[in-house]
């Protein structure tokens, strides 16, 4: 009671906030705890190639609590496709958050740390890169080109890829990546709990034909002045400009002492641009009075758009899943989540990521202290070099039971 009588408002604050959380609903969550086998289904998705990646359970070579583990891609040059089933989940009227951790501890140089939510029913054990999927989110790293966060919706059947760039991070630290959608038809990308990106489904996709369209059957009035500027009609060529050459006699050519005018032929000294030519002669340009801007068609109602109201919905969510080929694996995700409520969200960021986030990266930049002191200490002999070399070209190198590079983006980035 003397609590409530120094301050009053704190209570119903107190309790407000409980009624927030308690009415939060998560769909799926997974810290990778003990028994998340259990939960899990491993795809025999390019096993019989030998193709199949294999997962370890793991902290990590760096972290900020050893007991924090996730699961890591472990082979390189090999396809990883695992995933769980929750209760069927449909986001109407409903805010949908699809948020997980993921670290590169190799330096990624090209390859995917996406997931993605399923619908319907699907055999897990042959999930793979064919698989229909509904939301396919999160950082996608090749080369210089391709640093950016993948946010890729389907609709009627079709992928669609967002509109806007989204950088992502490249560095060898665990990031949270969280993917909002509103009732409203509109949706934010956070990373590390900061929002990268927001707008609306109708603008940044192409989900639905444009609500406007140009007119096809306007045309340009004939008297439409688009013309900035016009030559000036006063100016005039200057006398003689029309005789300076374009190139002169070089003053410093020499005829040779050995030149034989009836055996050479009548010597002529080579030739140089002349920095008295300017051209042909233009006169200068003004502005238009009559300029009226570049003219455009106006816009009308397009007769094949029809609204959606349920644009955001996806009604049967069933399973998420991690699906991947990857060059240099090293790949972690970890604190998986599927939820109706940013707030829970943030604060599950914060309880895993955000409380570890130091302590990583401290135990990052001792790991690499560590790695420059051996690398100086012990020399580096010719085999192991040319292993290096051979890391350094992994992306272009090619390899008969290997798929060449082409190949294997285009079935990592098989999203459209």
């Amino acid at each position: 009671m003397a609590l409530h009588n120094k301050n009053p408002n704190f209570l119903p604050l107190f309790f407000a906030t409980l009624l927030v959380f308690a009415s939060a609903e998560v769909f799926f969550e997974e810290r990778f705890e003990d028994g998340w086998e259990s939960r899990w289904v491993k795809s025999d998705w390019k096993k019989d190639d030998n193709m199949a990646g294999e997962w370890n359970y793991t902290a990590g070579k760096w972290n900020g609590d050893d007991n924090d583990k996730g699961i890591q891609t472990s082979e390189d040059y090999r396809f990883y496709a695992i995933s769980a089933e929750f209760p069927p989940v449909n986001n109407k009227g409903k805010t949908l958050v699809f948020q997980f951790s993921v670290k590169h501890e190799q330096k990624l140089d090209c390859g995917g740390g996406y997931m993605k939510l399923l619908s319907g029913d699907i055999d897990q054990k042959k999930f793979g890169g064919e698989t229909p999927y509904s939301i396919m989110f999160g950082p996608d790293i090749c080369g210089y080109s391709t640093k950016k966060v993948h946010a890729i919706l389907t609709y009627n059947g079709t992928n669609h890829l967002i509109k806007k760039e989204v950088p992502c991070e490249t560095d060898q630290l665990t990031h949270v990546y969280t993917f909002i959608l509103h009732p409203d038809a509109t949706y934010s990308i956070l990373i590390d709990n900061v929002e990268k990106q927001t707008g609306s489904l109708y603008n940044d996709w192409d989900l639905l034909p444009p609500k406007k369209i140009k007119d096809p059957e306007a045309k340009k009035p004939e008297d439409w002045d688009d013309k900035e500027y016009i030559p000036d009609p006063e100016d005039k060529k200057p006398e003689g400009y029309d005789d300076i050459p374009k190139e002169i006699p070089d003053p410093d050519a020499k005829k040779p002492e050995d030149w034989d005018d009836e055996e050479d032929g009548e010597w002529t000294p080579s030739t140089i641009p002349n920095p008295e030519y300017k051209g042909p002669w233009k006169p200068k340009k003004i502005k238009n009075s009559n300029y009226k801007g570049k003219w455009k068609a106006p816009m009308i109602d397009n007769p094949d758009f029809k609204d959606d109201p349920d644009l955001y919905v996806f009604p049967n969510l069933k399973y998420v899943g991690i699906e991947l080929w990857q060059v240099k694996s090293g790949t972690m995700f970890d604190n998986i989540l599927v939820a109706d409520d940013v707030e829970y969200a943030k604060k599950l960021a914060e309880e895993t990521w955000g409380k570890h986030k130091d302590a990583e990266k401290a135990a990052f930049e001792e790991a690499e202290k560590k790695r420059e002191e051996e690398s100086k200490d012990d020399p580096v002999d010719s085999d192991v070099e040319e292993d290096d070399d051979s890391d350094a070209t992994e992306g272009t190198e090619s390899d008969s039971d290997v798929k060449s590079d082409a190949e294997s983006e285009e079935d990592a980035h098989d999203e459209l």
